[in-house]
């Protein structure tokens, strides 16, 4: 692998807090609307095939606004070289980080060797991260869970750690729960297993000088302020999928940063506009529009405004207007 010329120096991402990547959750245009409730926020892509990204529209997998930083791209691999030239595109592209998936369970990531079966494999995993730490300057993250199947054990999760972390990897994402790689769907891998978050503060108490960063069940800034007890860093998963404003507040919370983030309404109405240059670039409404869907969430006339939403941006030729439309119905006296 050759050695990496003219490194991009970035600052390193605060990852205090973080939303997960997600598929189907986590485009740009989520990133967008999460980016305008909170500023400080690490956020990331949804997962990339290493090879979609280097044989299939690469340039569009790339493609994120400069407001969305500090953000992340997460790959899904299992070949150094292939990851490393991954890693390159994503450091030109602009990426504060590349995040290696080991942590995703389905059968079809299993079958292309990616995701959580890889914990199986730590030396591969360290190959993998070697090769992209070699030629990026940008960190090389691993996002995990506690463990797979029988492979489940304190002493397998460290021993994973410690070989991965000698590759040059500093920072570690635990999702907090096993994996089981058979029998079990990837939605029940994300519910059945039980929370062991005293594992993860345990990693962190036997490997001070990496950064460990918890996953797994945080619903809350409240529960976000416990976890950063004992560890370094908080990633907030499908939670902020369906409420997204729960990251109100957190600039000044867990990042000290006085600048409060908008209502509701301002935010949506910010959105609005970002969905109308989007619209213009050949975005469509309901993709848009399916994020904001539980802005309200918790407030008087929430569902009202989801049943109106759902109506108007499903007809032909919606634009930024159907997300006024809707919000007249929470506005109202």
């Amino acid at each position: 692998m050759n050695a990496k010329l003219d490194p991009i120096v970035r600052a390193i991402p605060d990852r205090r807090l973080s939303v997960a990547p997600m598929m189907n959750h986590t485009d740009r245009h989520f990133r967008m609307l999460l980016r305008i409730i909170s500023r400080r926020t690490l956020l990331y892509t949804e997962m990339i095939p290493a090879g979609a990204l280097l044989h299939r529209d690469g340039a569009r997998r790339l493609e994120h606004d400069a407001a969305e930083h500090p953000v992340g791209i997460q790959l899904g691999g299992s070949d150094p070289g292939a990851l490393a030239r991954c890693a390159q595109l994503a450091e030109s592209a602009g990426f504060d980080e590349v995040n290696l998936n080991v942590g995703c369970p389905s059968d079809r990531v299993q079958e292309a060797r990616f995701g959580a079966c890889l914990m199986a494999e730590p030396e591969l995993v360290a190959d993998c991260v070697a090769a992209m730490a070699a030629v990026v300057a940008i960190p090389v993250t691993v996002k995990s869970r506690i463990g797979i199947d029988d492979r489940d054990s304190y002493e397998h999760l460290a021993d994973f750690v410690s070989r991965v972390s000698a590759a040059g990897c500093r920072t570690f994402i635990v999702h907090a729960r096993k994996a089981w790689l058979k029998g079990v769907s990837p939605r029940g891998n994300r519910q059945l297993p039980p929370l062991q978050y005293p594992v993860v503060y345990r990693l962190k108490r036997d490997f001070p000088h990496l950064e460990i960063v918890i996953n797994g069940g945080i619903a809350s800034l409240d529960d976000a302020a416990v976890h950063l007890r004992h560890i370094d860093g908080v990633m907030i998963g499908r939670a902020a999928c369906s409420n997204p404003y729960l990251l109100h507040g957190a600039d000044a919370r867990i990042f000290g940063d006085a600048a409060p983030a908008g209502t509701r309404v301002e935010v949506l109405r910010r959105y609005a506009d970002y969905a109308e240059r989007q619209l213009a670039r050949g975005a469509g409404m309901q993709h848009l529009a399916r994020h904001v869907a539980g802005l309200f969430q918790g407030q008087p006339r929430a569902r009202a405004f989801r049943r109106r939403l759902a109506e108007y941006t499903c007809r032909s030729g919606a634009g930024p207007a159907c997300l006024h439309r809707a919000l007249e119905l929470v506005t109202a006296a």
